[in-house]
């Protein structure tokens, strides 16, 4: 589906070579391609992006994981190491804006296609290297993945059930805070140069770009000299503020302060509980969080999911069911928003994704419904780009 031009994006016009493969450096692109950038995949010839090999599967034998990363972009298939296919890809840097790369630290000095490299080539270049651990520092030459981030950035140890019961985040969020932090880095460089005419390096790490997400657990052991652990649903410093058992369906309850507690003692009819000195302010109920617990679920338990929220919606106290995939994206709410984005499968069909969250001047951004083939678009950025047939 075209473009809806009547509402121009604000990153039409910047073009950005795309050497990432995976998630991190492929969502980075993916938001500025839907926010109006000209973003062209630079993939290794034969295979492409790893991605392309990753699960679930389309009926037409591509993959859903790959295509929901990269919508709106192009593709063109090239060989860095290549004599024969270095000098299109550096014409090409001399007329980009913008290159991403997510190698391992040193892999593109290694090729000569490093920034100093290219600077040489586009003085103005926003040169963008999302990596593990980063350009500097001790462990720069480490292999990362997510779960490893995850685990070596401290967000794995307050994450699961309990003491001893650590879990992954259910998303790949360290990628995916990476790309985020990545496409906000490139904006600002793009302002930046838009004033100085300078382009900009950026050295992103995803080790780096977790730990910035931790909220207050670096603060709260610097406070309090203990290293956080794994609450399950409760939050550390904010009491009820968690999952709890109805008499059929869990509910997530969110008194985030001493007006919504009394109004969820209301709710539950236990004015008991506002009386009782263990749970008078935020600080005694979460002092005295077990407790509170075992009062709560009691009550809780005696009437339904759907009992409580319809009670609790009606007081103004926060609070929603877990719910599933399936539910999420049969949402009415979640439908009037425009999040769901339908892409097409390459053949008659469509599937759904994902969308873009960017609402603008009262209008979702428009997302393109295709998915590059590997090297499909080269004739075309060929002649766009560089003025060849």
């Amino acid at each position: 589906m075209p473009r809806d031009t009547s509402h121009p994006l604000p990153l039409r016009g910047i073009r950005v070579l795309d050497l990432t493969r995976v998630l991190a450096g492929p969502y980075c692109t993916m938001i500025m391609a839907d926010l109006g950038a000209d973003v062209v995949k630079v993939e290794k010839p034969d295979v492409g992006d790893d991605a392309r090999q990753f699960g679930p599967f389309l009926p037409s034998g591509k993959s859903a994981y790959f295509a929901s990363l990269n919508r709106g972009k192009k593709s063109i298939a090239l060989d860095l190491r290549s004599d024969t296919d270095r000098p299109t890809f550096l014409k090409l840097v001399s007329r980009t804006d913008v290159v991403v790369e997510n190698f391992r630290a040193g892999t593109m000095t290694g090729f000569g296609l490093g920034y100093e490299d290219l600077k040489r080539i586009q003085p103005r270049l926003i040169y963008a290297s999302l990596s593990g651990f980063g350009h500097e520092g001790l462990d720069t030459n480490r292999a990362a993945y997510d779960v490893v981030i995850q685990a070596m950035s401290g967000l794995m140890s307050i994450t699961g059930a309990g003491p001893g019961k650590n879990v992954r985040v259910g998303t790949s969020i360290s990628d995916i805070l990476t790309g985020m932090f990545g496409a906000i880095a490139v904006v600002s460089a793009i302002r930046h140069r838009d004033v100085t005419g300078e382009g900009t390096v950026i050295d992103l790490a995803m080790l780096d770009c977790t730990i910035a997400a931790m909220e207050n657990a670096i603060s709260r052991f610097s406070v309090s000299g203990e290293s956080p652990v794994p609450l399950g649903t409760r939050h550390p410093s904010i009491t009820p503020f968690q999952a709890f058992d109805t008499a059929d369906k869990p509910i997530v309850i969110a008194a985030g302060n001493d007006n919504l507690w009394r109004k969820l003692c209301d709710v539950l009819e236990c004015p008991q509980f506002v009386e009782d000195s263990r749970f008078a302010t935020n600080d005694a109920r979460t002092e005295n969080c077990d407790a509170l617990e075992e009062c709560l679920r009691t009550v809780l338990c005696r009437q339904t999911q759907s009992h409580w929220l319809e009670r609790l919606d009606q007081s103004g106290v926060p609070a929603a069911p877990i719910r599933s995939i399936e539910q999420v994206a049969n949402d009415p709410h979640v439908a009037s928003r425009e999040i769901l984005h339908r892409l097409s499968d390459g053949d008659d069909g469509s599937f759904l994704t994902a969308g873009s969250p960017f609402r603008m001047n009262g209008h979702a951004v428009p997302l393109s419904d295709t998915v590059p083939e590997l090297g499909q678009d080269a004739g075309t950025v060929l002649e766009r780009w560089l003025g060849e047939s």
